[in-house]
């Protein structure tokens, strides 16, 4: 721990606000850190000039900011007040080589189109090496913020070759303003990830169960299709004379229930984990990707198929109801005379 090994370990950090660096001066003294080395400074600032100082990095940046070009240390770029990159700049800067950082970002970041966003992934990516990047859901910061985010993991000065990602949906909290607990986690199963990415056994168990729980769901997933087809005609057919088919309408309807219900559980399995992947390097520095790293734009999801009545059905289907109107008008016509 931080305090078993603070004679080895040294703690830095900076805040430009004193009510943080009070609460942040008194949490590490309550952890028994007797002289913390919290102080009172922008690192954005021209009075902040450390430059290869850090072996780790650790932050969580101000979002959505922005700062004054003036009072920007040189070093930093000047097309862009963006503190979220101008902070990525930073820590790049800061680091020493091989020197290993983790960032939480606003997914902005990730995807930006502009020149100053594009640049900073660039940097990240071919002149440092990108380790993994974790998209989380918008929510996990409420009530405070609803962005959505991501962590990167990078080091200085090594070389980017294949990215790993984790596509994150749930953080064991509802991601709404209560904030609630949940069961629904992935965090364990990011840690295990991330600890075990280059453990070929692992990640061949992983695929092997992705494969097996596939073949399980097709099945259940063709029967489910035949079920709409089914329910789609009954459907139809009680429109037409309800009586006759409202019980087979509710059959069918009770056995996709439970079709549903199989489905759920190895389906649920198979997304978490499909969450995590890998992107070659030359697929995300594409032209057409821009250094984009959205998990999104790469993660590939087994999407269900959605039932689309074949045209021909629909178009018998509507000459049956015609022919239905025109016998009842016939019957109005006859009724008139």
């Amino acid at each position: 721990t931080f305090m078993s090994s603070k004679k080895y370990l040294r703690g830095f950090d900076n805040d430009s606000g004193m009510t943080i660096l009070r609460i942040g001066s008194m949490n590490l003294m309550l952890h028994g850190i007797e002289s913390p080395q919290f102080y009172y400074m922008d690192s954005l600032s021209k009075s902040f000039d450390d430059e290869r100082e850090y072996d780790v990095i650790l932050m969580n940046p101000p979002f959505k900011g922005a700062v004054d070009k003036g009072g920007v240390h040189p070093t930093l770029p000047s097309d862009t007040t963006k503190s979220e990159l101008l902070f990525l700049h930073l820590i790049l800067r800061a680091l020493d080589m091989g020197g290993r950082a983790a960032v939480i970002v606003p997914d902005g970041v990730l995807f930006g189109s502009s020149r100053a966003h594009v640049e900073v992934r660039r940097r990240i990516i071919e002149e440092n090496r990108l380790d993994g990047v974790v998209s989380m859901p918008s929510g996990v910061f409420k009530p405070y913020a609803g962005v959505s985010t991501a962590v990167l993991f990078f080091t200085r000065g090594a070389q980017t070759k294949d990215i790993w990602f984790y596509d994150m949906a749930h953080d064991g909290f509802s991601l709404d303003d209560k904030r609630v607990a949940t069961q629904e986690n992935d965090i364990p199963d990011v840690v295990d990830c991330w600890q075990n990415r280059f453990d070929k056994g692992f990640n061949d168990i992983r695929y092997s169960r992705i494969e097996e729980l596939r073949k399980i769901l097709a099945p259940m997933k063709a029967e489910r299709m035949e079920l709409h087809e089914e329910i789609n005609r009954l459907k139809f057919e009680s429109a037409l004379d309800g009586n006759s088919f409202a019980s087979l309408l509710a059959d069918a309807e009770s056995r996709l229930s439970n079709i549903d219900s199989r489905i759920s559980l190895p389906q649920a399995e198979l997304d978490r984990l499909t969450r995590q992947f890998w992107v070659t390097k030359e697929q995300v520095a594409s032209r057409a990707n821009k250094y984009d790293l959205s998990a999104s734009r790469y993660r590939q999801v087994d999407a269900d198929a959605v039932y689309h009545e074949k045209p021909s059905v629909t178009l018998e289907r509507l000459a049956r109801l015609e022919s239905v109107m025109l016998d009842e008008i016939n019957e109005l016509k006859g009724l008139l005379k």
